[in-house]
């Protein structure tokens, strides 16, 4: 959340994205990511997050504060590790195996942003926030879930063929998000459209259709 010099009476925030850094910048040749506007904050949504100190606070200055923000939401691809997995315990409970990567791309994605505040009339710094639920996403704030049935040309390291279809089973596909490899640092569903009608075209030729 950046804070405007100005305020920003804007109600349809979440209408413009920037894609300039997906896939590298001018000095890395690495993706970096998306950033994006969010919807605009209010001062009850600052309170619910703001620490202890800030809320004794009057709260016309959390007001002040979201009358002046500009909400970003900055989106890194996530990349595939090899001990990244869900697994079922003996107990019978879900186990979610997590590695954090492409941390430095992110980072890199932030410094880009804080760095273009300054010539579009905002502070040069960002209060760092993500809504509800503090600093960074954990996994209960996760969407767009994908990569749990991935696929691949080695059954060894993937459980669909790169047609989706499941290895051991000459009958079943799967075309979800649970198919991609890695999650892109973009909404996933066009990708997911656009498989299902590549698989669709595999299953009509593989049919005879």
């Amino acid at each position: 959340m950046a804070i405007s010099k100005d305020p920003n009476p804007t109600v349809f925030q979440k209408t413009l994205a920037l894609n300039d850094y997906y896939f590298r910048s001018d000095d890395w040749d690495h993706p970096l990511g998306e950033i994006q506007m969010l919807g605009k904050s209010d001062g009850e949504m600052l309170k619910g997050e703001a620490p202890g100190w800030a809320v004794w606070k009057p709260e016309f200055a959390l007001d002040y504060l979201a009358e002046h923000s500009i909400d970003f939401w900055l989106q890194s691809e996530d990349l595939p590790h090899p001990d990244n997995r869900v697994t079922i315990n003996r107990d019978g409970q879900i186990v979610l195996s997590i590695h954090e990567a492409n941390l430095e791309g992110h980072q890199r994605l932030t410094t880009k942003l804080k760095g273009m505040l300054g010539d579009i009339g905002l502070h040069d710094q960002l209060m760092h926030r993500s809504i509800y639920l503090g600093k960074d996403i954990p996994i209960g704030g996760t969407a767009h879930q994908a990569g749990t049935v991935r696929f691949g040309r080695d059954p060894k390291t993937s459980a669909l063929y790169i047609n989706c279809k499941v290895h051991d089973l000459d009958t079943l596909y799967v075309v979800d998000a649970s198919f991609f490899v890695s999650i892109a640092a973009v909404n996933p569903s066009l990708t997911i459209i656009a498989n299902a009608l590549r698989v669709g075209d595999h299953l009509l030729e593989r049919l005879g259709a």
